[in-house]
């Protein structure tokens, strides 16, 4: 666990930047994590706020930091990897409230990849191991399903965290299945994954709280497990607020303060010509989520807002084990 003994500047304030959700669960887990890190950091006001579907959101944090004589505010966003809400729509957030009101706002990384998080994953799978302690790992199939992002540098550091998690444990095969927006989806690459031969499998949600996509996750898996009543489907818990993932976003809050920020621009879309994403190189940094921001589920607004979720269209949303598999 991270030493709290680090010096913070006494005009600082914190601000966390989650996604929010239509599952009241996914925000009260939320809020669990925010209780931790503050635990972490008494005598640092930190303040949340989402970008929608809740409330507060992040104006509404910035404004309570203001308020309370921060001058200086370090914002996180609370996500697992820098896609479209990481690189566009909170910047674009940030960046204007601190033009409209003068209050410098450093941005710090998302929780990314590194040991800690690598450490949190694996905990989850120990726990899953530990209440099945009779198999053998080397005749396990670990499946790592990911949220699935229309930004392939997300995407790849699922497979990453699938491959260290297989070489740390000494599974035999590792496989990443999506919720949605890429391929392979859960349901057509569990079935895939299943022609290996493999008669157990653990599926580990690499996601950080609950909600709509989770429950999609272990629907489907759970209608693969059906149709195949030969193999053993053991289900791993999602991060949620594990110790080492509290651990990271304390460490993200101390890079800032020490001129450590680093994101990885070298596999950006928006930055450099990936294969198949050319068109997508200095696309502007703006946010869909102004129109949205603390909006209800079913609300005119929501509504409006599905038709024009995603800045780019996602050049593969026709293919066979991915995106086009939901609609039928």
């Amino acid at each position: 666990m991270e030493s709290t003994n680090y010096q913070y500047p006494s005009n600082i304030g914190i601000v966390l930047c989650g996604h929010g959700s239509r599952d009241p669960r996914a925000v009260d887990e939320f809020l669990n994590v925010v209780d931790k890190i503050r635990s972490r950091l008494p005598n640092i006001p930190v303040a949340f706020g989402f970008l929608e579907f809740n409330r507060p959101i992040i104006r509404d944090a910035l404004d309570e930091l203001r308020n309370n004589g921060v001058s200086r505010v370090i914002a996180l966003p609370a996500m697992l990897f820098a896609a479209g809400h990481t690189k566009n729509d909170i910047p674009a957030v940030l960046n204007k409230y601190s033009a409209e009101n003068g209050l410098p706002i450093q941005y710090g990384r998302e929780l990314g990849l590194n040991s800690l998080m690598i450490g949190a994953a694996g905990a989850r799978i120990k726990e899953t191991i530990d209440s099945y302690p009779i198999f053998p790992l080397s005749e396990t199939l670990l499946v790592v399903a990911g949220r699935g992002s229309s930004d392939p540098d997300a995407n790849s550091n699922v497979c990453k965290i699938t491959r260290m998690l297989v070489e740390g444990f000494g599974f035999g095969w590792g496989e990443t299945v999506f919720s949605g927006v890429t391929f392979p989806l859960v349901d057509p690459g569990l079935r895939n994954s299943l022609k290996l031969g493999f008669k157990r499998v653990i599926l580990l949600p690499y996601f950080l709280f609950s909600g709509v996509l989770v429950s999609r996750v272990r629907d489907h898996s759970m209608r693969v497990a059906n149709d195949n009543p030969n193999v053993e489907f053991l289900n791993a818990s999602y991060l949620s607020d594990q110790d080492l993932v509290i651990d990271t976003f304390i460490e993200r809050i101390q890079e800032v303060l020490n001129g450590e920020n680093f994101m990885n621009c070298a596999l950006c879309k928006y930055r450099s010509n990936l294969l198949g994403f050319e068109s997508e190189v200095g696309y502007e940094q703006i946010s869909h989520h102004d129109h949205v921001e603390g909006c209800l589920d079913n609300s005119p607004k929501e509504k409006a807002h599905e038709h024009i979720h995603a800045h780019c269209p996602y050049p593969h949303a026709e293919h066979p084990l991915g995106p086009v598999t939901l609609r039928t």
